[in-house]
C-alpha cells in the first residue's frame, strides 16, 4: 500500500494549507499530508466529497459523442448510465476510480457507507451493460481513445486486487467493457505508427502506462508483451527532450515526464537510468527541471487544466525517481520537483469551482497515494 519510510516524506513540509469548500460549506483551510502518507478522516472525506457530488451531477456536461441520426440526441445519463456525471465520461470513471481506491484503502473512514452506496448504484450489470453497448456502436470506436479507455482500465484493476464481496462484483460487471477494450487496443496499437506526443487527453504515453499496469494486474501477458513492444518502437531511442518547451496553456501532462514514467516500467534500473541520461541530459541539474507552474483563472477549464499538470508531474517524477538507484544524484533533484509541483497542484483542488473541481481530485489522490509505483 503506501509507504512512511519512502524519502520524499522527509522533503514536505508538515503541512499544506489550503481553503476547501465541501457540500457548499466552507471549511477552515484543511492539512494535506506529505507524500506518501496515509490521509486523515478529514481529508478523505474531502476528496471523496467532490467525486460523491459530481458522479450524479449530469449538467453542465460534454458528451464529445458522434451523432448518426436522430437516434443519437440522447441525455448523457440516457447514453451513460454509469458515468453520465462529472461533466464528461473520462472524468465519472476516474472519479469512480478513486471512491473505490478510498473505499479499499480507509474502509472506517465516515463516508464510507455513503461512498459504497453510491458505487454499488451506480456499477450495476444493466447500467455497465449499456456503457459496453454505447462502445460497441461502429461511430463510437475512437470514442475516449486513449485516456478514458486508460482510466477505466485503472478502476479495473483496482477492483481486481482487492478481496471484496462488493468489489468483485462490480469487477464481474466491468468485464464486458474491459473486454471490448482491450480487444479495441489489440487492433489500435499495431495501426498507430506514431505515438501522440500531447499533454492532453490523447498522451500515448499516459494510456500505455495505465494500460500496462493493468495487464501486469489482472496477468495479461499477451497484452504487456503488446504494450512493451510499442513502447519500445515509439520511444526506446528518443532523445534530448526540450523540457524548457513546455507547458502549453492547456496542458494537464507532461509530454516529456509521461514518457519517463512509462519506460521506468519497462526498462531494468540500469537500462533506465542509461534512456533517461539520452531522454533528459540536464536533468541532474537544479535548474534545468520542469517548474511548477500557477493557474491565473479557476473559473476557467482549460487552464485550470494546469493544476493538473502540477499534480501528474509530481506522481511521473516520483516513478522515475523511485526507479533509480539510491545513489543516483538526479533522485534528490526529482524528489524536491515532485513536492514543489504537489505543493502547487494542491492549492487548486478545493477551489470551488466546477471547473476544476469535478476532476482534480482523482489526480492529487494519484500522486499522494504514489499509485503505480509500489
Amino acid at each position: 500500500m503506501i509507504s512512511r519510510s519512502y524519502p520524499l516524506c522527509r522533503l514536505l513540509p508538515e503541512l499544506i494549507l489550503m481553503a476547501v469548500v465541501l457540500s457548499g460549506l466552507h471549511v477552515k483551510a484543511q492539512s494535506i499530508p506529505r507524500l506518501g502518507d496515509r490521509l486523515s478522516n478529514e481529508q478523505v472525506m474531502g476528496f471523496a466529497n467532490l467525486a460523491l457530488r459530481g458522479i450524479d451531477q449530469e449538467y453542465p456536461n460534454k458528451p464529445s459523442n458522434v451523432m448518426s441520426g436522430p437516434q443519437s440526441v440522447q441525455s448523457p445519463s440516457e447514453m451513460h448510465p454509469a458515468f453520465f456525471g462529472c461533466f464528461d465520461w473520462h472524468s465519472s470513471v476516474h472519479g469512480h476510480w478513486m471512491l473505490v481506491r478510498l473505499l479499499k484503502h480507509y474502509p472506517k473512514c465516515s463516508l464510507a457507507s455513503e461512498i459504497r452506496s453510491k458505487l454499488n448504484q451506480h456499477l450495476t450489470e444493466t447500467k455497465l451493460r449499456a456503457e459496453a453497448a454505447y462502445f460497441k456502436l461502429p461511430e463510437n470506436r475512437s470514442f475516449e481513445r486513449t485516456y478514458g479507455w486508460a482510466w477505466f482500465l485503472r478502476l479495473v484493476a483496482e477492483c481486481e486486487t482487492w478481496n471484496d464481496p462488493d468489489a468483485q462484483r462490480w469487477r464481474a460487471y466491468l468485464r464486458p467493457l474491459e473486454t471490448l477494450l482491450v480487444d479495441r487496443i489489440r487492433d489500435y496499437l499495431p495501426k498507430l505508427t506514431y505515438p501522440i506526443r500531447t499533454g492532453v487527453h490523447p498522451n500515448t504515453a499516459f494510456a500505455l502506462g495505465q494500460i500496462l499496469d493493468y495487464a501486469r494486474i489482472v496477468g495479461n501477458n499477451s497484452l504487456e508483451s503488446l504494450v512493451i513492444a510499442r513502447s519500445n518502437a515509439y520511444f526506446l531511442e528518443d532523445e534530448d527532450y526540450p523540457l524548457h518547451y513546455e507547458p502549453s496553456g492547456q496542458d494537464f501532462f507532461s509530454a516529456g515526464w509521461n514518457e519517463a514514467d512509462l519506460m521506468r516500467r519497462i526498462l531494468t534500473q540500469d537500462a533506465f537510468g542509461t534512456w533517461l541520461s539520452q531522454w533528459l541530459p540536464a536533468l541532474g541539474k537544479p535548474d534545468a527541471i520542469s517548474k511548477p507552474v500557477e493557474v491565473s483563472d479557476v473559473t476557467d477549464g482549460k487552464i485550470v487544466h494546469l493544476a493538473g499538470l502540477d499534480l501528474s508531474r509530481a506522481w511521473c517524477m516520483q516513478g522515475v525517481a523511485a526507479s533509480l538507484p539510491k545513489a543516483d544524484l538526479r533522485r534528490q533533484v526529482l524528489l524536491q520537483s515532485a513536492v514543489a509541483h504537489a505543493r502547487l497542484g494542491f492549492k487548486y483542488v478545493f477551489s470551488g469551482h466546477y471547473e476544476g473541481e469535478h476532476w482534480l481530485a482523482t489526480f492529487a489522490v494519484y500522486a499522494l497515494d504514489r499509485v503505480g509505483i509500489e
